[in-house]
């Protein structure tokens, strides 16, 4: 039986997406899957934008109870077998970061886009090899494309902030701070694939923290060096628990970014120090206009200050928000955010920060790339942290 590997004619693109509902597909039949991907599109086929005609998971009693629960048609343990008979114009991937290249490649040659939860794939070399399978690589340039899940990038509050950096309302940006400081117990490690580079992609700086350094991305523009430290304080893991990093962004902005899995009073918190303003974000898992706070220096006057308090009606940070724009991208056959060179970015600056951490080096923008040991592993090989090969013991 061909597959989309053997015959990429097999899953070949939809018609044009005009007209007629988005068909979705949902990879991965646990909590995220469950609870904010099905979610989203369920509302949005309230909506009549979109259908969800199948949920793919290796587990069969979970796809079917999920199923089921949900009203979706058809469960499937098998992805290409899902690719070649339901021809998805949507796979969402909620699996975990080991599996998402090799899932999303299968999707992108099925003709469908794609939309991944973070982290989007273990490397640079990863998302590379990702990209080389969009339309734009095979000369179609309205998609398909691969996104990734950052939601918090998404919704009014953001897109106020944004557009006041942007505009520099509110002068030039010039301090930043960037933290994730959460907690996770020693059972929480104690499930096998957590805190190893195999399976779980990196520590919190790639698995927790990875979505507010993708949201001061968003709000700062590129950055352009960094200098970090990691380490291993509490947990016995592969990987690191805790990171601090500083980062040199191309405006002249300099900030520092936390990510630590080992701080009770649990925070998610970015603080930007411009010119006229300092503007804050205090929040956990997600954000609304209330979370948001901007602080004028004292001789701007009481109208600008209170133009810029207002977000406008609230539209908090969700999946939800994220794949309505996705949708408008895809009837547009246009890139969406959050994917190419604009999803990339996060991930080489948590590359570069592994780097830096590891090789005691300052690491710039641009510098990862094939040949280096970073590009094809987050550890880098690096002598303390790459894995250890666990010689067999006879019996």
């Amino acid at each position: 039986m061909s597959t989309p590997a053997t015959n990429p004619g097999a899953c070949r693109p939809l018609a044009p997406l005009a007209g007629r509902r988005i068909r979705a597909a949902v990879v991965g039949a646990g909590a995220i899957g469950r609870g904010s991907h099905f979610p989203a599109l369920a509302r949005l086929a309230e909506e009549g934008e979109t259908e969800v005609v199948a949920a793919v998971d290796i587990d069969a009693n979970s796809v079917e109870s999920f199923c089921t629960e949900a009203g979706i048609p058809h469960a499937y343990t098998d992805l290409e077998q899902m690719l070649r008979e339901q021809r998805p114009d949507l796979v969402t991937i909620c699996t975990p970061p080991t599996l998402h290249r090799a899932q999303t490649v299968a999707a992108l040659r099925a003709g469908a886009w794609v939309w991944c939860e973070k982290p989007p794939v273990p490397t640079l070399a990863d998302f590379d090899a990702v990209e080389d399978e969009e339309g734009p690589a095979k000369g179609t340039s309205s998609g398909p494309y691969a996104s990734i899940v950052f939601q918090h990038r998404f919704g009014s509050g953001t897109r106020h902030v944004r557009r006041l950096l942007a505009e520099r309302a509110m002068g030039r940006p010039l301090v930043a701070h960037c933290q994730t400081t959460w907690y996770r117990d020693t059972a929480y490690y104690a499930v096998p694939w957590r805190g190893r580079w195999a399976t779980e992609g990196g520590g919190p700086a790639m698995g927790h923290g990875i979505h507010q350094m993708d949201l001061l991305l968003d709000l700062l523009g590129p950055w352009s060096e960094v200098k970090a430290m990691a380490g291993r304080l509490v947990h016995d893991v592969e990987t690191e628990d805790v990171s601090t990093a500083l980062v040199r962004f191309e405006n002249g902005a300099m900030a520092t970014v936390v990510n630590s899995v080992l701080s009770p009073d649990e925070v998610s918190r970015i603080r930007i120090d411009c010119e006229r303003a300092t503007v804050e974000l205090t929040h956990l898992y997600g954000h609304s206009n209330d979370n948001w706070r901007i602080t004028p220096a004292p001789d701007v006057s009481g109208e600008e200050a209170a133009a810029w308090q207002n977000f406008g009606p609230d539209v908090p940070s969700s999946h939800l928000e994220q794949l309505r724009e996705l949708v408008v991208s895809m009837r547009a056959g246009e890139r969406p955010r959050a994917s190419g060179t604009d999803g990339r970015t996060s991930l080489e600056l948590i590359t570069a920060l592994y780097k830096s951490a590891f090789t005691d080096t300052t690491v710039r923008a641009g510098e990862i790339g094939p040949g280096d040991p970073y590009y094809t592993a987050l550890h880098g090989g690096a002598p303390g942290w790459a894995p250890v090969a666990r010689e067999e013991v006879s019996a």
